[in-house]
């Protein structure tokens, strides 16, 4: 049998969805980098879509867009935020990427007339997009998360793709670790196995089987129930690991490190390198878990009550917290209640700081349209994200040069003062999925701004994600009245930040800054929000 010169580790759920598989992977990744080695992370997901990009956020959450402009599964943000890679659309393939590639090939006669079948011709591109993720050889080691369940009709062909990897590559080369629930009934008072039991038995169904079980549990599992698992399951009792929740997601690698995961894992694919270093991530969880101050932030927009629609904002919070030596509160506020100045006063008047989020429709638009006017009037640090870098320039249109009518064309096409208007790009675009502005784009930020501050350089590259822009007919009127264009696009020439002169922290961006934020190295614009927002309750 050939030793393959990548380890592949593969993560699969069982019982249920929603156990953490992606924080799983995550950590397994942290571990793995720790030691010295080269790690990427892939999800494959079973779902027909392309990508998460057309998917309502209450069915799929947020979308993740990628460097190269690939939207997709919010997994793949925990996997750069904890391994700090940068991800390209080899990370992400879904069933129907795969079935499409598939049919497309029909089509140009590549199967010489074959029947196509799901064994062998969809498992064999399965194969190639896994391996294709580590080509040229960048990795010592690639982990890969499959979504859904065990026992899912849509993910038995990637679940027959692992076995036939794992049967050609051999177990010294392939890694599987099964994330499952241990279920705590109050009645009898004790965890129960059963359901992990019947999971390994749907695996063992299709000729797989775990090499380590991963117990999701909201209490600490007994020595005796390990015992029972290891026994029905065929599972050494150390490679029963108990996957407790945590205050912080960014804790789970350090309680799979003292359970040995990391040892384990490295010892059966024989890979060499150096003792694990979790020093970095010990020292931020200690900051987190004791910080010297708290702040209270609003995170304002329409899709306040399914937190998992802004998942990385939420951790960029965390980051940046960290690093100013400071808890931060979020209060979710629903832009659709606020629809007067009393109103905002109600809503945001006990804040510290205030972020308008992204967001598409006209559902809420005039509340972030209040909740920017009340950032600028009252001197609260505000931090507009895409949408929220819009609706603020439409109130400052409004509210200090006199546009009273001023508009975004995406909510008013007769508006007489189009400041925010479509992309010429997309005039003609018909089609939803990925015809956006995707992806990195440069930046050049000027000296002497708010940005330069954040940043401490000239040039910079961030993500983007949307199809309306700043209308450069009505910029010379905004920067009269004391709006500062701090960041331009040096292709297109267009406004990617904005800033407010005569205001202590009033920063604006059209992309996406939540999307590069690192567990260890927070997003500048970020970091510097809450430093301002600090200040500003400090001050109060």
């Amino acid at each position: 049998m050939p030793k393959s010169k990548t380890k592949y580790v593969f993560v699969l759920g069982g019982v249920m969805s929603g156990l953490g598989k992606g924080i799983a992977s995550a950590s397994i990744g942290y571990l793995m980098k720790s030691r010295g080695l080269r790690v990427t992370i892939m999800k494959l997901d079973p779902y027909l879509n392309v990508d998460p990009g057309t998917m309502n956020p209450y069915q799929h959450g947020e979308v993740f867009v990628l460097d190269d402009g690939s939207e997709t599964d919010l997994d793949l943000g925990h996997y750069e935020r904890f391994i700090d890679v940068n991800m390209d659309k080899r990370n992400n393939a879904t069933t129907g990427q795969i079935y499409q590639s598939v049919l497309d090939r029909e089509r140009e006669g590549d199967y010489l007339g074959q029947t196509i079948q799901i064994i062998p011709h969809i498992t064999d591109e399965l194969t190639r997009r896994i391996r294709a993720v580590n080509q040229p050889h960048r990795y010592d080691v690639v982990i890969c998360e499959v979504g859904g369940t065990i026992g899912d009709i849509e993910s038995q062909p990637f679940l027959e793709t692992i076995r036939q990897m794992r049967l050609e590559i051999g177990r010294e080369s392939c890694f599987v670790a099964h994330v499952t629930l241990l279920p705590y009934i109050d009645a009898s008072e004790e965890l129960k196995t059963k359901p992990t039991q019947h999971s390994v038995m749907k695996m063992r169904e299709i000729g797989l089987e775990p090499d380590m079980i991963l117990c999701r549990s909201d209490r600490a599992i007994p020595v005796s129930v390990k015992k029972k698992i290891s026994l029905f399951c065929s599972v050494p009792q150390s490679n029963v690991v108990e996957a407790r929740d945590v205050d912080t997601i960014y804790e789970v690698p350090l309680r799979l490190y003292k359970q040995g995961v990391g040892q384990i894992i490295a010892e059966q694919l024989q890979l060499d390198g150096k003792s694990a270093d979790i020093s970095k991530l010990e020292l931020f969880i200690e900051r987190f878990k004791n910080p010297t101050h708290e702040l209270t932030i609003g995170l304002c927009g329409k899709y306040t009550e399914l937190p998992d629609a802004y998942k990385s904002v939420i951790e960029a919070f965390i980051h940046s917290g960290v690093e100013n030596d400071a808890r931060v509160h979020i209060r979710w506020i629903n832009t659709e209640l606020l629809n007067s100045d009393e109103e905002s006063e109600e809503h945001l008047g006990e804040l510290d700081g205030i972020l308008v989020l992204p967001g598409f429709g006209d559902r809420g638009t005039e509340g972030k349209v209040y909740c920017a006017k009340y950032a600028r009037e009252n001197d609260v640090p505000y931090l507009g994200i895409c949408l929220g870098l819009q609706m603020a320039v439409v109130e400052f249109a409004r509210n200090v040069c006199g546009l009273t009518r001023a508009n975004s064309t995406e909510f008013n096409r007769r508006t007489p003062d189009p400041v925010i208007a479509l992309m010429p790009s997309q005039l003609n675009v018909k089609k939803k999925g990925a015809t956006m502005r995707l992806g990195a784009y440069d930046c050049n930020v000027s000296a002497g701004t708010k940005a330069y501050a954040a940043y401490r350089k000239k040039k910079i590259s961030e993500r983007h994600r949307h199809r309306y822009e700043v209308n450069n007919d009505y910029r010379k009127i905004l920067e009269k009245r004391g709006m500062l264009f701090s960041g331009i696009n040096p292709e297109l020439g267009l406004a990617e930040i904005i800033e407010l002169k005569d205001h202590p922290w009033f920063v604006m961006c059209q992309f996406h800054p939540e999307l590069k934020s690192r567990v260890e190295k927070a997003h500048p614009l970020f970091r510097e929000f809450v430093k301002a927002s600090l200040n500003y309750k400090l001050a109060s």
